[in-house]
């Protein structure tokens, strides 16, 4: 019966290298504490008890050092942290010849407008969200100063 514990080891560890999370480990070192439990006994009942307690054991015991290495803290990128800042159209927005570039941060996004509207070189725009590489932007109205 060992040999099977061993088989069954090895594909939770196969299964663990094509996985992202670091759970199916314990499954494979707990299948290796049942094989050796085979060793002093046959029943199967007492491998598979002694399989699944040391494998819920060990997820339990190792999740806050696990969590503790494997945080990951979610941070806007780029692209995420330009919604919602003002850019300057740098070649006009046309949708008609799907054409239109604005520069933001000292760099260049090619954009569309928000309703399919041309807005000119040299305008603000805001940025409202992105699609693919795109920036979808709406003018900034320029109120009148009397």
């Amino acid at each position: 019966m060992w040999k099977l514990w061993l088989i069954i080891a090895g594909l939770f560890f196969i299964g663990e290298i094509a996985t992202v999370g670091f759970l199916i480990f314990w499954f494979g070192i707990g299948a290796l504490i049942a094989m050796i439990v085979s060793l002093f006994t046959t029943n199967i009942i007492i491998q598979t008890t002694v399989f699944l307690i040391s494998s819920t054991i060990l997820i339990f015991a190792t999740k806050p050092f696990v969590k503790k290495f494997a945080d990951v803290k979610k941070t806007n990128t780029n692209v995420y942290s330009i919604i919602g800042k003002k850019a300057l159209v740098i070649k006009t927005i046309d949708p008609i010849h799907s054409v239109g570039q604005i520069k933001l941060n000292g760099e260049v996004w090619t954009a569309e407008s928000e309703n399919n509207e041309i807005i000119e070189e040299g305008l603000e725009v805001e940025v409202l969200e992105i699609k693919g590489v795109k920036a979808i932007v709406k003018p900034v109205k320029v109120e009148n100063k009397i």
